[in-house]
């Protein structure tokens, strides 16, 4: 009994101990535990304290030029797809258009009643049809239409050389090329040169603003080679067919729209006297008379001029030009 009653008693202090160590163990643990939740919680307010560094803001992209088809640099498309692409596609499309700078003013000759189209170039002169003449007073402005021609530019130069008159020759693009010498010898007596279109069309008011252009633009460059470098001054359309389009177009190249007051009847051959008495009678209309040297036969008109202009200047009247 006494050695079953010693063995019990080692075993249950060993098992005692057992427990303790356990205990002590477990203990141990906590306290270990709740000093790294601890720290755990000083770390985080250490890292909360220190401040984050500055995220730098994203390098705007380069202006698109158009040579990829619209898309950004990077491949994308333009769009921002965390919210649908709507703002942040303005957003980017705003920051990249410039601003554009207004159209400058169109300069607006003081005396021009007509409205120029601000899409087209703006006139150089006035678009509004002449029709007075240059410096006002009693005077005339004898306009001389369809040359140059051989044979009757020639015959009116000499009437106008007789009675110390000038003229303004309105002439055809491929006549003025056909006879540069003729053109050169209007710009010597001291006359001047109009733009009377390339094929004389009468309807070309019918037609397309590029046909208009052509017919304007292609004969004062023949006149001006022609003449040795002395452009025409003004633009009388065929028969009268101005639109604000072409008067507009002519104005911006420097050359006044031409009408005329008194139609001489000319090319209609009426007879000299029949053109005489057509000016005559007519001539409270406006100082701007016309007449052609081209275009056909105008031995009538030449003897009417001849007629006519002394009889002017035995009524007082002067010979300038049309108004600029």
């Amino acid at each position: 009994m006494g050695r079953t009653g010693t063995a019990r008693r080692g075993r249950g202090a060993r098992s005692a101990g057992a427990r303790l160590l356990t205990v002590a163990l477990a203990l141990a643990g906590a306290a270990l535990l709740t000093g790294c939740g601890e720290q755990t919680a000083d770390d985080s307010a250490a890292t909360a304290a220190v401040p984050r560094p500055q995220v730098a803001s994203p390098v705007p992209s380069p202006p698109d030029d158009g040579r990829n088809g619209g898309r950004d640099p990077d491949g994308r498309d333009g769009l921002d797809r965390r919210d649908g692409g709507r703002d942040s596609a303005r957003d980017r499309r705003e920051e990249r258009v410039p601003a554009q700078p207004a159209p400058p003013a169109q300069p607006v000759p003081p005396t021009q009643t007509s409205k120029p189209d601000p899409k087209l170039p703006p006139p150089r002169v006035s678009m509004d049809i002449a029709h007075a003449v240059e410096g006002g007073g009693k005077a005339v402005s004898l306009t001389i239409d369809d040359g140059p021609d051989p044979v009757w530019t020639p015959r009116i130069l000499a009437i106008l050389r007789q009675n110390e008159a000038r003229a303004t020759f309105c002439m055809i693009g491929p006549q003025a090329a056909a006879h540069p010498d003729l053109v050169r010898r209007v710009v010597a007596e001291g006359h001047r040169l109009c733009d009377h279109s390339v094929t004389h069309d009468t309807g070309m008011d019918h037609r397309s603003r590029a046909y208009q252009k052509e017919q304007i633009l292609t004969a004062a460059r023949q006149i001006e080679r022609a003449s040795g470098g002395v452009p025409p001054l003004y633009y009388r359309a065929p028969g009268g067919a101005f639109t604000p389009y072409s008067r507009q177009i002519a104005a911006s190249a420097g050359m006044r729209p031409l009408g005329w007051n008194v139609d001489s009847k000319d090319f209609e051959h009426p007879g000299a006297g029949a053109i005489l008495r057509t000016v005559q009678g007519e001539l409270g209309n406006g100082p701007t008379l016309l007449f052609h040297d081209g275009g056909g036969n105008r031995s009538q008109t030449a003897h009417a001029m001849k007629r006519l202009l002394p009889w002017l200047r035995g009524q007082g009247y002067a010979f300038g030009f049309p108004e600029r």
